[in-house]
């Protein structure tokens, strides 16, 4: 079992060697953004921790990526900035608060995103920040009554004239300028003992979080949501509504891409086009998805045809049941010495009936160290670059009528359209459909090509 992966998302309220420093293995990244936590490749028992977001230059993490990375079994924890902030929110689906930040917001002493936003220059230059976090004011102020150096009153002053203002403004000089001379020293002293990271408190929030997460107890992974078999309870996974964000969303947003001005491509769309359009591919769908039906089955402590066998509730003795025929060529059906291996080939065709777990990621895996990546890659351009020829001209037909359509390509004696689809993991016409609809204007191309093309 490989060891859990910590990914961290920071700055600027800790570099990357301040993250290092405490957690040497872990993986940073920069600020979370919407989409972040979905390009990264999770497995239960991982952990993100969430300490810096985006405000303003990008769409802030969302709510519904996070739920859906805790129902992957991942460990997200939130602390010091945008992470106290979701995790405030999200505690009661699963994600884990750290630091007085993040009790500042469970328990509504604070509520503003601005309380904890700050303005930062640029990832080559480590993040700096600009502003000083209306947070760090706050505690800065107690700390420092508390301790003689700052008057209370000078710090009520000092936090009410930067709450006033957009936290893009709060530059120590703006907020100098909006005090009367009275109140500076103090607001030297913050500028001080906040700089030097004594009352920096969300600095000193994400500190504390990363050791809790380098301090806690080697546990086994939490399971994910959703298991390879779907009859074993996730008993140990926090109840997480359903986030909205489906797997096939989570594939497109992970690995989008743009690959002409406003034309965009996913590895889910390459992965349509050699679905489609390669020969070959069948082969390696079923070789990838055995593998995967004999881990389950090892798992289990049985073979690969004894699963089979079990799941489909079959014996040696029957036919096969009507059923389960069409989704066999006739001659898998009619092929006696084969017929130890239909367990097998239902299992891969019927994927989506029996088993939870979704076969693209680990397909995709396979594909991308094809030689004919680039190639997939560039059918999907060339069918963006036919429909944009094509333009409002071509009325692109109903996903079921485009998946009738496009059959024609599969058609052949000895087989059905059922099985043709399940042999390149379409579970029916409106999945195969959805899929044709980006490669309609290409295809008729295509074809009218091939009839302008003379014979030899």
């Amino acid at each position: 079992m490989s060891t859990p992966k910590v990914v961290v998302y920071a700055g600027p309220t800790l570099s990357a060697a301040d993250v290092r420093a405490v957690l040497p293995d872990a993986e940073v990244r920069p600020p979370a953004g919407r989409g972040d936590l979905l390009a990264d490749r999770w497995h239960p028992g991982d952990v993100a921790v969430v300490i810096d977001g985006y405000f303003r230059e990008r769409r802030s993490v969302g709510h519904k990526e996070i739920l859906q990375v805790l129902t992957e079994g991942v460990d997200v924890v939130g602390a010091a900035s945008m992470g106290a902030l979701r995790a405030a929110e999200l505690a009661p689906c699963g994600m884990r608060g750290l630091g007085t930040v993040y009790g500042m917001y469970a328990s509504g002493e604070i509520d503003g995103d601005d309380e904890v936003g700050v303005l930062h220059g640029p990832a080559e230059m480590g993040y700096p920040a600009q502003t000083v976090a209306l947070v760090n004011l706050r505690h800065g102020c107690k700390e420092g009554a508390e301790q003689d150096l700052v008057p209370a009153e000078a710090g009520r002053r000092i936090v009410a004239a930067a709450a006033a203002m957009p936290f893009t403004h709060r530059g120590w000089k703006d907020i100098e300028r909006a005090l009367d001379e009275c109140d500076h020293e103090a607001l030297w002293t913050l500028e001080e003992m906040i700089g030097s990271g004594v009352w920096d408190l969300k600095r000193l929030d994400a500190t504390a979080a990363l050791r809790a997460v380098a301090d806690r107890p080697a546990t086994a992974p939490a399971p994910a949501a959703s298991s390879p078999d779907a009859s074993t309870p996730a008993a140990s996974t926090p109840e997480v509504p359903v986030t909205g964000i489906s797997r096939t969303q989570a594939l497109v947003r992970g690995t989008r891409r743009e690959h002409a001005p406003g034309r965009w491509m996913s590895d889910l769309d390459v992965l349509n086009a050699a679905r489609l359009y390669d020969p070959d591919y069948p082969a390696l769908h079923e070789d990838v998805l055995t593998g995967m039906l004999r881990e389950f089955a090892a798992d289990r402590g049985m073979t690969l045809e004894q699963y089979g066998t079990a799941k489909l509730g079959l014996d040696d003795r029957s036919p096969l049941p009507p059923s389960l025929a069409p989704w066999l060529t006739e001659a898998e059906a009619a092929d006696g010495a084969g017929a130890s291996d239909r367990p097998r080939l239902l299992m891969v065709r019927v994927w989506p009936v029996w088993q939870s777990m979704d076969w693209r990621p680990a397909v995709l895996d396979r594909l991308r160290t094809s030689e004919r990546w680039d190639e997939w890659c560039a059918l999907v351009a060339r069918a963006d670059e036919a429909a944009d020829e094509a333009g409002p001209r071509l009325a692109v037909p109903p996903p079921v009528m485009c998946a009738n359509l496009f059959m024609r390509h599969w058609q052949g004696s000895g087989t059905s359209p059922v099985a043709e689809m399940a042999r390149r993991g379409f579970t029916g016409p409106e999945e195969l459909g959805g899929a044709v609809r980006r490669f309609f204007a290409y295809d008729i191309r295509r074809a009218r090509e091939r009839r302008n093309t003379p014979a030899d």
